[in-house]
């Protein structure tokens, strides 16, 4: 008898697969019970991770425990109201209410551009080297499909947002992994990668700040990304999802800075966390404009752009008042500090992240990342995320998400304390 693959006795068993929110690692079970066959390359796709995780929560919430759940990074703030009145005020603009431009208003393309000026001193054509996203998802997951050919190497780290990989494998290419170990402070060893690998890649895609380590890269190490980038032609797709969420005055650095970065790199920003926009869906991607204009034909060709009134409010969003993109930080400061203490109280030592809306934490001695998140979930009702679901070098770790209500997170904050490890 042919053995079948574990992803294939998935399909088989259970005929599911997986939908993953932005940027926050949240999943959830699709029912594939229908008598039709599914895609190779569906099929080809990791399998649920979380399901044990998810088995543990609907029984703790069915047995009436109150369960507060750390494993969203999906803030609970509201988009701040100058934003809310321009949506409103564009929606009742009947001019907004036809197709949009496939690649973006290019009033919203210019803000963009104006954004980057002011923020990171990169002059962009908005014409040419700034395209419009329903969200940043949506153009990482179509990238691959612009750039690479059915067996082409696509560099990929882990842990990262499942999106890198599994858009890749939509594609037919080959994720090539590249470890993010906390001793390297969870950046990729480039030095590490095989030079024949590296001759046969066509992409990296790379993510900071990072999720889900909360990890921050430098200038410098930007610079030499872009080296080594040039060195093998290779097109790096950086993920700046997080750009703005440096904590205790930290401030990131765009991709785009590194010298040389424009002829080989395109960036993906969001404004979902920067202004607790996620249920909006819009972002931009910005760079090299053959690779803008190569993302821009796989668009053209799969929806029809983000509507206006969005795009309007994506405008205010950049050149409105910020204050409230520092409210947010501040708030996020003080939940990182309520958990740091809680973990310590409980025997776990996580790094304070200088950036993005997580902690990424160890797991104790004994326990597998998916193992110690259930038991948190039976022991005290609160749900984490496990590291593996990021990948096979998130073992060993769990991600806390900050955008919970203050007083819920104190009150998992105190649950913690009351157990040790």
């Amino acid at each position: 008898m042919t053995s079948r693959t574990s992803t294939e006795e998935l399909w088989e068993r259970q005929k599911q697969t997986t939908v993953e929110n932005h940027h926050c690692g949240e999943q959830r079970v699709v029912n594939m019970s229908a008598k039709f066959e599914v895609s190779e390359r569906i099929k080809s796709l990791p399998p649920y991770l979380f399901a044990a995780v998810d088995s543990k929560k609907r029984e703790a919430i069915g047995k009436g425990m109150d369960v507060i759940d750390l494993g969203v990074g999906d803030p609970v703030e509201p988009t701040p109201t100058h934003i809310i009145d321009q949506l409103c005020k564009s929606a009742y603009d009947r001019t907004n209410h036809r197709y949009p431009s496939y690649s973006g208003m290019m009033a919203f393309k210019e803000a963009v551009a104006r954004w980057y000026r002011k923020r990171a001193g990169i002059d962009l054509d908005p014409k040419t080297q700034v395209i419009t996203l329903i969200g940043a998802k949506e153009g990482i997951a179509h990238i691959p499909f612009a750039l690479v050919n059915p067996g082409d190497k696509v560099l990929v780290p882990s842990p990262a947002y499942p999106v890198y990989r599994n858009s890749t494998i939509l594609a037919g290419a080959d994720p090539v992994i590249m470890p993010l170990l906390k001793d390297n402070g969870f950046l990729p060893d480039l030095g590490a990668i095989d030079s024949n690998t590296a001759r046969k890649a066509k992409m990296m895609f790379l993510n900071y700040p990072n999720n889900p380590t909360g990890a921050v890269a430098t200038l410098d190490f930007f610079h030499q990304v872009v080296e080594f980038a040039r060195g093998y032609n290779i097109v790096v797709c950086h993920d700046a999802a997080y750009l703005e969420l440096g904590l205790d005055g930290y401030c990131a650095p765009s991709f785009l800075e590194a010298s040389g970065a424009l002829e080989i790199a395109v960036e993906f920003y969001s404004l979902s966390k920067t202004y607790n926009m996620t249920g909006w869906r819009i972002g931009a991607a910005a760079g090299n404009a053959d690779i803008i204009a190569a993302l821009g034909a796989v668009k053209t060709n799969i929806d029809s752009g983000a509507f206006q009134a969005v795009q309007w409010a994506g405008v205010q969003a950049l050149e409105g008042p910020q204050g409230c993109v520092e409210q947010q930080k501040r708030i996020y400061e003080q939940r990182r500090g309520l958990l740091l203490e809680a973990l310590r109280s409980m025997g776990l030592q996580a790094d304070p992240s200088q950036a993005t809306c997580y902690l990424w934490c160890p797991v104790p001695h004994g326990f597998t990342s998916t193992q110690f998140a259930a038991e948190l979930i039976e022991r005290i009702g609160v749900v984490v995320t496990p590291g593996v679901g990021f990948g096979q070098y998130g073992e060993g770790f769990i991600r806390l998400s900050l955008t919970v209500e203050t007083d819920r997170l104190k009150e998992a904050a105190r649950r913690m304390k009351t157990i040790r490890f």
